[in-house]
């Protein structure tokens, strides 16, 4: 667990369960429903549980949208740090196989991934720290992924890690054909990656870390 994550006690006033990631400096958050002969409602972002969480206030700089068919694949995808990106992601429609995974060369978790499976059941978000690398496969037709993001996206800074790397090992559904982008489908290995130069270090992004917590 990070120096910014850590066990949280139950409060009341919360409207959404948190729990961390196996990848540290990334947390999944369920939200409570609340459902009538209306439908449902819940509250899928809250910023004053996200900031108590990870230790700062999260910056929303621009909010994306994507609509994927069975079997896309967005990722592995990640930026320059700093400033980088961090992402807070839900799926609205559909259901997506979500996956985080620790890319800062010198962490002493680098190259271990966690998967969660983002739906419009159990309506969880999911919350990606800078420097980690993101990616997900969309499980079913149309499924709509929406992620707040703290900065806005600058192609310059941005690079990705193939997600079929078999040494990355993301344990994608065997009965599902992946879907790539030619951008995504000629990304380098994570080792290649690291090779390149192209990985954020765990160093730059403790300092970046501690850079936003101090502001706040």
């Amino acid at each position: 667990m990070s120096r910014a994550g850590r066990a949280l006690p139950p409060d009341r006033l919360w409207t959404m369960d948190v729990a961390p990631l196996a990848v540290p400096d990334a947390w999944v958050f369920t939200p409570r429903q609340y459902p009538d002969e209306r439908g449902v409602f819940l509250e899928w972002f809250r910023a004053d549980v996200l900031s108590r969480v990870i230790g700062h206030q999260m910056a929303i700089a621009q909010s994306n949208q994507s609509v994927s068919r069975r079997g896309t694949i967005r990722g592995v995808h990640f930026a320059d740090v700093p400033p980088s990106q961090a992402k807070y992601v839900y799926c609205a429609r559909g259901a997506v196989l979500d996956v985080v995974v620790d890319i800062r060369v010198g962490s002493p978790t680098f190259g271990r991934l966690d998967t969660v499976r983002l739906d419009d059941v159990d309506r969880r978000a999911v919350y990606i720290s800078e420097g980690l690398g993101h990616a997900f496969m969309a499980l079913t037709d149309d499924a709509v992924v929406t992620y707040l993001c703290s900065t806005g996206y600058a192609p310059e800074r941005e690079h990705g890690v193939n997600p079929l790397d078999e040494e990355l090992g993301i344990p994608w559904p065997r009965d599902i054909e992946p879907i790539l982008s030619a951008k995504d489908a000629a990304a380098p290995g994570l080792a290649k990656a690291a090779a390149d130069g192209l990985l954020p270090t765990y160093a730059e992004c403790l300092a970046f870390y501690a850079s936003l917590r101090s502001r706040s």
